[in-house]
């Protein structure tokens, strides 16, 4: 009897063992599986958001997709102060290079884009992948025009088409034919309005594209709100910039020296431009101490050759 029990606990135990192991064997063959479904599940996500992208071109920039208005978002949108836009992946919209009419002031209208002379039945491309927002006809403006969106944020106008071979929603690549060169809408003569926008913001065409050399300007454009039509406001933008970057190798310097000299005084003379916060930030001293150090008020005026301490 004690022996029969004793089989049928050993039994017992060996089926449990049995089981465990196949579990565990289970459990071994299953984690590749699982590898694999996780793998799959990624690429499908990955093809998910790519597809979204294509849907709907730089719609983290965008508030909406529109058919109806070429100018469709005005104080919709949030327009960044500066923003970097990639023209890596470009084709030039016609392979002509003579502008007829720049962007800017016109006829006491605004132009808000580049004419360049093409004749009719010439093929007008896209100049960057996208999205074809808009297939339409104005009479009495762009004629014939079709309107694309892009993945760098960009959204180009090809205006007075003889005709439209793209459709709305169609996704094009750059090069991609959208159209002939016409003479529709308010036109003169045959040529192609060339526009660029960035959120609705008017981008001067000659600040991306080099038509003479049939090539882009640099492989990206930095767009700062407020100097994008004009070359005065590059011209200034340009100067800031620099500026901006000497004053930050200076600081770094006056830093520098501060470190090495320990806790000696240091004095700055007023030159033309000087504020109180522009001192502060250079010498990395608080507003207040720069007042309390030399005896002034936070609206004191600052007389150019005058001297104060900085620590």
């Amino acid at each position: 009897m004690i022996l029969k029990c004793i089989r049928t606990v050993a039994l017992a135990a060996l089926a449990l063992v049995s089981v465990n192991v196949c579990g565990q064997d289970l459990l071994a063959r299953q984690a590749p599986i699982d590898r694999k479904l996780k793998a799959v599940d990624s690429l499908a996500l990955i093809r998910q958001i790519k597809a979204e992208k294509s849907v709907y071109p730089a719609y983290s920039l965008y508030p909406n997709w529109s058919n109806e208005r070429v100018h469709a978002y005005g104080n919709t949108v949030n327009v960044p102060d500066s923003f970097r836009i990639d023209l890596t992946g470009f084709c030039m919209p016609t392979t002509h290079t003579q502008i007829t009419s720049k962007c800017g002031p016109r006829w006491r209208r605004m132009h808000n884009g580049l004419d360049i002379k093409v004749y009719i039945g010439d093929t007008i491309r896209a100049a960057f992948d996208g999205r074809v927002r808009m297939v339409k006809y104005e009479r009495r403006g762009y004629g014939k025009y079709v309107v694309i969106r892009h993945d760098n944020g960009l959204e180009t106008i090809y205006g007075h088409l003889s005709k439209q071979i793209v459709k709305e929603d169609e996704y094009v690549k750059a090069g991609d034919p959208i159209g002939l060169g016409g003479n529709t809408g308010r036109s003169t003569g045959s040529h192609l309005h060339f526009e660029t926008r960035f959120l609705g913001e008017v981008i001067n065409p000659e600040f991306l594209f080099d038509f003479p050399k049939q090539d882009i300007v640099a492989d990206n454009y930095l767009f700062v709100r407020g100097a994008n039509r004009y070359d005065y406001q590059r011209k200034r933008l340009d100067v800031a910039l620099k500026e901006a970057k000497a004053e930050s190798v200076s600081s770094k310097d006056k830093a520098t020296s501060q470190k090495q000299a320990g806790n000696s005084i240091r004095y700055h003379k007023i030159r033309k431009g000087d504020t109180l916060g522009r001192i502060s930030r250079i010498y990395h001293v608080p507003i207040d101490r720069l007042c309390k150090m030399n005896g002034i008020k936070r609206n004191t005026v600052l007389r150019i050759g005058q001297v104060l301490r900085c620590s």
